[in-house]
């Protein structure tokens, strides 16, 4: 970052904007979105009032920057585990080392996420649900490229890649209530149901092909 006037000015931006979400998040943590105040955000992050809409249009734009910060960071590393090489199985069971690791890291972030999917602000819904979205778009895309993959349509596609994006939002919540003492387990049982959906995946154009022959 620049040392020029500009410079220490965007820096101290970009300080305040992530000591509203650090702040914002803390107090989330007993409280959801909706009752948010944004005189509580600016109090615990010591700024004032009027700093807030220098960043945020309203807590809801805080609660969706929020939802990047937690979900965001997630798309790179996800796609680098379905990039690497290997059958589609092993990459899956480290997908789930990569969520367990991020919600270890990141629990705070993560609750957040797992309340406001079905809270009361719509557009923190809708950005956890196009976040989702863009994951399950992303997993059939690497998905449709295995040779495995020969003959299946978009749409069924999207759908393995909606049923593991699916599988992972669960593994999430289910790390999050067993804590770090019940993490091993959570990922075992994880592991198997991505087992059980890979093994259901390799029947899964059998059953076209049969109802295929039944109109014959």
């Amino acid at each position: 970052m620049s040392h020029t006037p500009a410079g220490i000015r965007q820096t101290q931006k970009l300080r305040t904007r992530q000591a509203l979400l650090d702040a914002a998040l803390a107090l989330l943590e007993h409280q959801s979105l909706s009752s948010l105040g944004l005189r509580e955000v600016t109090r615990a992050a010591g700024v004032t009032p009027t700093a807030f809409y220098r960043h945020f249009e309203d807590t809801a734009a805080l609660g969706v920057a929020l939802v990047e910060e937690t979900l965001g960071s997630l798309h790179g590393l996800i796609a680098a585990v379905l990039a690497e090489t290997g059958d589609s199985e092993e990459r899956l069971d480290r997908s789930v080392a990569v969520i367990a690791r991020h919600v270890g890291a990141q629990p705070a972030h993560f609750r957040f996420i797992a309340r406001e999917q079905h809270g009361g602000v719509g557009p923190v819904r809708a950005a956890i649900a196009a976040q989702l979205r863009r994951f399950a778009e992303e997993v059939a895309c690497a998905l449709g490229q295995e040779p495995g993959a020969a003959g299946w349509s978009e749409e069924d596609l999207l759908m393995l890649g909606g049923l593991y994006v699916d599988h992972m939002v669960i593994t999430t919540s289910t790390l999050l209530e067993a804590g770090p003492e019940g993490e091993a387990e959570v990922v075992r049982v994880a592991r198997r149901r991505l087992r059980l959906v890979t093994i259901g995946r390799a029947h899964w154009l059998d059953e076209a092909a049969q109802d295929g022959i039944a109109r014959t």
